[in-house]
């Protein structure tokens, strides 16, 4: 299936040149192909108990949110020490 998305993206690609709508085509092509189409699991496991592990799911689902979750953590506590003026910007749109 990769294989036949990318080949009629190279061929919308190349008739592009004469035509940019074209290159519109080839764009939403790659767009739903990666959203929609790579993996057909992804979109059920993501979709089933709106991210919250369910009672048969495994620990590591849930490790890796919280692992997820403590570094944009961390990330957000260093970006308000190296910059106190934007981050002071921020809660003033904020509230």
């Amino acid at each position: 299936m990769g294989t036949l998305i990318i080949s009629a993206t190279v061929v919308l690609v190349i008739m592009g040149f004469d035509n940019s709508i074209l290159w519109l085509a080839a764009v939403a092509l790659l767009f739903v192909y990666f959203r929609y189409g790579r993996t057909g699991s992804g979109t059920a496991t993501s979709s089933s108990a709106g991210g919250v592990p369910g009672p048969g799911s495994s620990p590591a689902s849930y490790r890796a949110y919280r692992q997820r979750r403590d570094q944009q953590a961390k990330w957000e506590r260093r970006y308000r020490r190296e910059r106190p003026m934007e981050s002071r910007r921020q809660d003033r749109k904020g509230k």
